[in-house]
């Protein structure tokens, strides 16, 4: 990302396909749903041949344009518009649970903290502090609010209980001594990962797993397709320093390659799919606009090995503080641009917006958002094709003609939207 596409964008395993993997291997809840059991090389070869199809359709051009680029043109401005707001909401979402401002209740789903509990409040008490530092210092023009909003709230949290000073003491089961907990990251035993990836290549899938196995990997290539696509999208988008007019970010293709490129390094190296996640937004909100950011994202994870117990004492309220803020600034540049003026563009927004946020899935958003906007569109495009043939044949003389309706769906959103009809029910099927 920092070479290549030399863009502000961050990559780690997504949290989504984490959760996907895990269901799958060794007979987990997921291998009873689809009645097969996946070892871990299985799993990791799946994640492999989804980020070899990610990279294939980053790189085959069709007419000057990857399959990719299509996708993004084809994409309804009614649903590209809402991704970033969505996005803002689903970051600032994130905040609130990892704070503990929202929690979960039995009868409601969620609910607000107990604030007459301190046990309860005093992580959400210290991220709301936080959270008004790193607005008190943006309104200000303080260069590195978010940075020095959450070593704020990491200070504030010690008298609170919140933030744990004996871990960088090492005494709290993280310790400095890092060579130990690497001691067999290169292993080549029978158990490691490396082992269980080659073996994978040999044994192949289970007996008569052909059209499951395919289905996953379709899955997984369109989780980290459009989880990408609405991230970088939602990251970039309104920001014209990296992205056009139409709010596609630059060098769109290269960004989608390094996405692909490193899916199939992680797989490779035993993890699940790594794609560009959501918090890159905090990066650029404190002024990342290069591929700098990124190397030195890397740099700052690298580092991180040397140095666990000090960032392990930052605790989850004080970061929760700068997601918040950035779901604030992506709500604020992005929500004008989501034309609420025009009934079938509001519907799609709105729908694209709250399913990404309440469905916890970026790709699930974008799926509703694209099914609802085709459905809508057909529907309406009949409609008004009835209309005109009643009204326009009793057109008065001198009378001008009514228009004939416009059909305003390309193929390629015809196309993703059966690909996230297949993607919703399909799986429910097996």
């Amino acid at each position: 990302m920092a070479f290549l596409a030399k863009m502000p964008l961050a990559q780690a395993s997504g949290m989504g396909l984490n959760s996907l993997l895990g269901s799958i291997i060794g007979g987990g809840v997921g291998a009873f749903a689809y009645g097969f059991t996946f070892s871990l090389g299985q799993a990791f070869l799946m994640v492999l041949i989804s980020g070899v199809v990610f990279l294939l359709l980053s790189v085959i051009k069709i007419k000057g344009k990857t399959f990719r680029e299509l996708i993004f043109d084809g994409m309804p401005v009614a649903v590209r518009s809402a991704i970033s707001v969505g996005i803002g909401l689903f970051i600032a979402y994130i905040g609130f649970q990892n704070a503990g401002v929202i929690v979960s209740n039995q009868y409601t789903q969620v609910a607000l903290a107990d604030f007459t509990n301190w046990d309860t409040c005093k992580s959400a008490i210290v991220a709301l502090i936080g959270l008004f530092l790193i607005a008190i210092l943006d309104k200000l023009n303080v260069k590195g609010s978010v940075i020095l909003g959450i070593l704020g709230a990491t200070v504030v949290g010690i008298p609170f209980g919140v933030t744990n000073v004996k871990i960088i003491l090492g005494t709290e089961g993280i310790s400095w001594k890092f060579w130990e907990n690497f001691a067999n990251f290169f292993s080549v035993g029978e158990t490691s990962v490396f082992a269980s990836f080659t073996d994978a290549f040999s044994t192949g899938f289970p007996e008569g797993s052909v059209f499951t196995v395919i289905m996953l990997i379709i899955t997984m290539c369109m989780i980290d397709m459009f989880d990408t696509m609405g991230t970088i999208v939602g990251c970039c988008g309104g920001n014209r320093v990296l992205s056009d007019e139409n709010n596609k970010p630059h060098n769109y293709g290269k960004i989608m390659m390094s996405d692909a490129i490193a899916t199939c390094a992680g797989a490779a190296l035993g993890t699940s799919t790594v794609t560009t996640f959501v918090e890159s937004g905090a990066g650029v909100s404190a002024g990342g606009r290069t591929g700098l950011t990124a190397f030195t994202t890397a740099c700052m994870f690298l580092i991180a090995i040397f140095a666990m117990p000090f960032f392990a004492m930052i605790p989850s309220a004080a970061t929760a503080a700068a997601l918040i803020y950035v779901g604030v600034l992506m709500m604020k540049n992005n929500v004008k641009n989501v034309d609420f003026s025009n009934a079938i563009n509001a519907t799609t927004g709105f729908l694209t917006i709250v399913v990404m946020v309440l469905s916890y899935s970026i790709t699930k958003g974008i799926g509703i958002g694209m099914i609802s906007y085709t459905v809508m569109s057909a529907i309406a495009y009949g409609a008004e094709w009835i209309k005109y043939a009643i009204v326009g044949k009793k057109t008065a003389e001198g009378e001008e003609a009514p228009e004939k309706p416009k059909w305003n769906v390309s193929i390629v959103a015809l196309v993703v939207t059966a690909l996230f009809l297949v993607y919703f029910f399909v799986p429910t099927v097996l």
